[in-house]
């Protein structure tokens, strides 16, 4: 049985009952939410990790590191680092989204070593292999399609990107519409070059029972993905997204029916004034599954930024009920992301989830704030620095001034606010 069955059935497994105490909630109520789709438990039945997560409504928003290797960067070494780094600065879950290299023994060492659900794009692996064996990317077949998911089940992925969303009807949608971007999804773009191609439906649409049936025999979760997401403000919340996302909506319920843990996956790039509306829209046509978000980033003139500028919409998209945030590094769309990018675009994601959880979780995420700002009333540096998002660059900044007085900062020294308060009121 799957969690999804266990939690239908009324019964708290031992994975509920572990995640549930990681989440400071009763274990019959995230039972409760898994068995109404309200949140997922992504790990392969077969996958043994050391730091399972539970996504969805009510819970600490999660963060998800994107790794991989690229047709100019393949080295396996540099991805293990990167993942590495990812982990150490805290993120919940990775994806492996590699298209370039020996992509079977990339996933194998990144399923190896991680301590937190793995999760990939098959569709990449699909093409790979197409390009391979006959030269061409995008003759492949929905057999092939199948092939790839059992194996990447088999090994112990935790959950998929499947680009179900783009069908014959979105697709005509989308080209009525024409977009300023048009599709920026790697994934998406594949699929409707596909279609185009073959004149067929997208096999990842027309072959969703045989999709759940493998995900089903691996409590494989599916992240359902927004192929059609935009990638310009100027394109967000447009007719193809939404008639995207209703039809993911429709493919929820026949996973969760079937007995398949879902997440839907949202955009991408939205202006601030937006961000509400899109997460209302997901959990009204997806009936409150789980929103998996990249970013979203709320301007388009910022690269070499776009950590924050993604860190400032997934702020405001976790405080508006998304779950699920996926990290952008400064390198987003100008080259192959290094451990530096990783770094950054972990804490920069972690910070937009905390600011989330302090308006949705606030009972709970505010003990974190109130013990720093206990510490800086304080000025007990150590303590301050530990309980840092980032404690090794605190340190070094700290390290770096060599203030003249031990117990302020070089920003104000004798005119520590802090400090002169202390003296005026006592402590």
């Amino acid at each position: 049985m799957t969690q999804l069955d266990y939690a239908k059935k009324n019964i708290i497994s031992p994975l509920v009952r572990r995640v549930a105490l990681q989440e400071k909630i009763a274990p019959l109520k995230l039972m409760a939410l898994i068995a109404s789709g309200e949140a997922v438990i992504p790990l392969n039945c077969t996958h043994k990790i050391k730091r399972p997560c539970a996504v969805g409504k009510t819970l600490q928003t999660k963060i998800n590191a994107n790794l991989g290797t690229s047709t100019d960067a393949s080295q396996i070494a540099l991805e293990i680092k990167k993942l590495k780094v990812a982990l150490e600065h805290g993120a919940d879950a990775v994806m492996d989204l590699s298209v370039g290299g020996d992509l079977t023994l990339m996933r194998k060492k990144i399923l190896k070593y991680s301590t937190v659900p793995v999760g990939t794009v098959p569709v990449y692996e699909v093409a790979v292999r197409a390009q391979k064996k006959y030269r061409n990317f995008l003759k492949f077949s929905a057999e092939d399609i199948l092939t790839v998911l059992e194996e990447q089940a088999q090994q112990g992925v935790d959950f998929f990107t499947i680009h179900s969303g783009i069908t014959s009807s979105s697709l005509a949608i989308l080209k009525k519409q024409k977009r300023l971007m048009g599709v920026v999804s790697r994934g998406g773009a594949i699929m409707v070059s596909w279609m185009q191609k073959q004149r067929q439906e997208n096999p990842f649409y027309s072959h969703f029972e045989e999709i759940l049936d493998i995900a089903y025999k691996y409590d494989v979760t599916l992240s359902l993905g927004d192929g059609l997401r935009p990638g310009s403000i100027l394109d967000a919340t447009d007719k193809a997204q939404i008639a995207e996302l209703k039809i993911l909506g429709l493919l929820a319920k026949r996973a969760q029916a079937r007995g398949v843990q879902v997440m839907i996956e949202g955009p991408g790039h939205v202006a601030i004034d937006e961000i509400k509306k899109n997460i209302a829209l997901e959990k009204k046509y997806c009936h409150g599954a789980p929103f998996y978000v990249l970013g979203p980033l709320v301007t388009d003139v910022a690269p070499g930024y776009d950590h924050i500028t993604s860190a400032i919409g997934g702020a405001l998209a976790a405080s508006y009920g998304a779950d699920f945030l996926c990290y952008v590094t400064p390198a987003e769309h100008l080259r192959h992301p290094d451990a530096d990018d990783v770094r950054q675009g972990v804490i920069a994601a972690r910070i937009a989830a905390h600011a989330g959880d302090l308006v949705k979780r606030k009972a709970l995420a505010i003990e974190w704030d109130r013990e720093i700002s206990l510490a800086r009333k304080e000025r007990n540096w150590k303590k301050q620095i530990n309980l840092a998002i980032d404690p090794q660059k605190a340190r070094d900044y700290r390290l770096s001034s060599k203030p003249k007085l031990s117990n302020v900062c070089t920003m104000c020294g004798k005119f520590c606010s802090i400090k002169l308060m202390d003296d005026c009121l006592g402590k």
